[in-house]
């Protein structure tokens, strides 16, 4: 097992302080709020302010095809920022999942999503864990709950064909995509039937494709739960320093500073859990299927925890909609089951680490 260095290096300290300042500026939560009215005229240029004027579409996409060709702890540190804000891009199902899938395929299609040109988007259900079996679609075939789809304008199909699964590139005009009402709509699912399949696949060995993106997704979606959780815990603490009860702080009841203390303690572990997974993954660490599973498992109930505490400790006006609380704990509830449950993964590392089920 390699030794890996968790410790932030300056670079990702700067990328950090790079996308906070630029959400900060445009990601501004009553525009994430009305994704809910059916207003999505913030994620077209939100996307574009991430994905071209900053480059980050391209960070994983090798510097020969015209990425930045960063690793996945550049990565983590930039889902940590777009999950402390909400932000409703399609940077995890495009530059990440899709890309994955597509690295060390079609050069054409990685530069076209390196420079924003394109975004991509692989079909298959939210749901589906990395070790879960691959369903191909046929001709006339549906898929449901698919992240990203509303965004994308490549789809990246698993299909069977004389060799076995691949993954084919089709265009989202040639598909039928029906936006689903889903409990997150900052990540709305839709459902995508397909009349057709033409031309040579970009991705011959579609198992191995599909399993290294969804295993991808697995170890960085925790560290935008782990970004989430923090707004939530910081958030609560600056709030309780100044809501005043009975003639007092509110922060200053000894119940409530426990809990925040216990919330406090929870976040660092999932901090160091999912940055662990993304220094695996970054590295090829034969650890990486442990990391991510052990990162998924505990990440996600974390992060749901951290928002129900965040709704739960602003009172009152943690339930209005006006106040942003909803939307981190509907983004941690809809991310709980993103990539396999909790328990599916618990299952999977018995497994892996060779525990009697």
């Amino acid at each position: 097992m390699t030794e890996l260095n968790l410790v932030y290096t300056e670079v990702e300290d700067d990328l950090r302080a790079t996308v906070r300042a630029l959400l900060s500026a445009h990601g501004d939560p009553t525009s994430v709020t009305a994704l809910y009215d059916g207003d999505r005229s913030l994620v077209a240029g939100l996307w574009k302010n991430i994905a071209v004027d900053l480059g980050l579409a391209g960070l994983l996409v090798p510097e020969e095809h015209g990425g930045a060709g960063a690793s996945a702890r550049e990565a983590a540190v930039v889902l940590e920022e777009l999950g402390r804000f909400v932000a409703p891009v399609p940077f995890l199902t495009s530059s990440v999942v899709a890309t994955t899938a597509l690295l060390g395929a079609d050069a054409s299609l990685l530069g076209e999503l390196a420079a924003g040109e394109r975004t991509a988007a692989l079909a298959v259900p939210f749901s589906t864990a990395a070790h879960a079996p691959v369903a191909a679609v046929a001709d006339g075939g549906t898929v449901t709950s698919v992240a990203g789809a509303l965004e994308a304008d490549l789809l990246l199909v698993p299909v069977s064909g004389p060799e076995g699964l691949a993954l084919h590139a089709v265009a989202a005009a040639d598909a039928r995509i029906t936006p689903v009402v889903s409990l997150d709509m900052t990540r709305q699912l839709a459902d995508i039937t397909f009349d057709d399949f033409t031309g040579p696949p970009v991705v011959t060995d579609g198992v191995s494709a599909v399993r290294a993106a969804l295993l991808a997704g697995t170890a960085l979606l925790a560290s935008e739960q782990c970004g989430l959780a923090r707004w939530c815990l910081e958030e609560t603490v600056a709030y309780l320093k100044e809501r005043r009860q009975f003639g007092r702080v509110v922060g200053g009841f000894q119940a409530i500073k426990h809990r925040l203390a216990d919330l406090y303690t929870g976040v660092e572990s999932a901090t160091a859990t999912a940055r662990y997974a993304a220094a695996t993954l970054a590295a090829a660490d034969p650890d990486t299927a442990v990391a991510a599973g052990v990162a998924q498992a505990y990440c996600g109930d974390l992060a749901v925890l951290a928002a129900e505490e965040a709704v739960q400790l602003h009172g009152g006006m943690g339930m209005t909609w006006e106040h942003p609380a909803h939307l981190y704990l509907k983004r941690a509830k809809a991310d709980q089951i993103a990539f396999g449950t909790a328990g599916t993964h618990r299952a999977r590392l018995a497994e892996l680490v060779d525990l009697p089920v």
